[in-house]
């Protein structure tokens, strides 16, 4: 995969214990040559957990990729007519911004560039992340795998004894369903076991 003339977009939701998995992903990105312009969310910019400092990971991602991000509504609105992405990836997606994505709200810095990327009708694509997948969301993941231009990358259930109704993404797999994507193709299977 060469990626050096691709600019990504790369909006982070606040699935945290997914954040050092979406790390090692963006450093392959860039290792394979793409601009990836981080977009965190507010909570992925303010809220520190027992996974760590929002502001070591911000700062880090940020160092990673040689782009400050966006971190505000304002900020991200300018994706749309500015057309300046290739693809946006939403790598940890939340349950959370999967419905507010699915029903047109766009409170938060991830939401508006994504609606904004999506006007040009170029592909988005999902890493999901959400503890009731299988539950209150499962319409929602429904829904948006059946919405033109959006791609996700395979998931399974990661702890289907004491979490039936979760779901994450196989995150290794992001640079290969970028690229389906970038070709209109959604990567299969989609449906797999996490590691």
């Amino acid at each position: 995969m060469d990626f050096s003339k691709c600019n990504i977009g790369l909006g982070i939701t606040g699935s945290f214990c997914m954040f050092s998995r979406a790390r090692k992903e963006i450093e392959r990105l860039t290792e394979l040559g793409a601009n990836v312009i981080p977009i965190f969310s507010f909570n992925a910019q303010t809220c520190d957990t027992r996974f760590g400092s929002a502001k070591d990971y911000v700062e880090g991602i940020c160092d990673i990729t040689g782009n400050e991000g966006i971190r505000t509504i304002c900020a991200a609105e300018p994706i749309g007519p500015n057309n300046f992405l290739d693809i946006m990836v939403i790598a940890p997606c939340t349950g959370n911004t999967a419905a507010k994505l699915c029903n047109g709200i766009t409170d938060t810095p991830v939401l508006m560039a994504a609606k904004a990327h999506m006007r040009n009708g170029k592909p988005l694509v999902i890493s999901i992340s959400t503890n009731d997948a299988l539950g209150a969301n499962f319409k929602n993941i429904g829904m948006l795998m059946n919405t033109k231009n959006v791609y996700f990358v395979p998931f399974g259930q990661d702890n289907c004894k004491s979490k039936p109704n979760s779901l994450v993404a196989k995150m290794e797999l992001l640079p290969e369903t970028i690229e389906y994507a970038l070709n209109g193709k959604q990567i299969q299977p989609v449906i797999q076991n996490p590691d």
